[in-house]
């Protein structure tokens, strides 16, 4: 087994990959109209329309009614994310911040309400686990 993506549903599929595109850097790339990857080298974060659920299970999965999950995303300088992100992001959870465990966080929400994590392993130990 291999773990291969995280995929968001989304009411609004060109806002919600727009956003990812802006905080991320990274251009996504479109399989249709109502599905869309932005594909990293550890792991791609899928964002479905809303319309593609019924492909699955009718009412299986409903947009922006997450609040268990939170999508991580390694950067190279978290303080940097958030000086260039001022302005763009109007949901910061939490202000960049050193953690217990030795990674600095910046917690953001995206336009449905996602929570997600961006972070800097700032330790020994942490810089260690994630081999930066």
């Amino acid at each position: 087994m291999d773990f291969v993506s995280t995929r968001l549903i989304t009411g609004d599929i060109n806002r919600l990959v727009a956003f990812y595109e802006k905080v991320t850097g990274v251009t996504a790339a479109w399989s249709t109209e109502n599905f869309a990857e932005l594909r990293t080298p550890h792991g791609t974060l899928a964002i479905g329309s809303v319309r593609t659920v019924a492909l699955f299970a009718p009412g299986s999965a409903v947009p922006a009614e997450n609040r268990t999950a939170i999508i991580e995303f390694l950067v190279d300088d978290v303080d940097a994310l958030h000086e260039r992100l001022a302005g763009e992001v109007t949901d910061v959870v939490t202000e960049p911040t050193t953690l217990p465990w030795g990674n600095r966080s910046l917690l953001i929400r995206d336009p449905d309400g996602n929570l997600i994590n961006f972070f800097t392993p700032v330790t020994p130990e942490a810089i260690r686990r994630f081999g930066s």
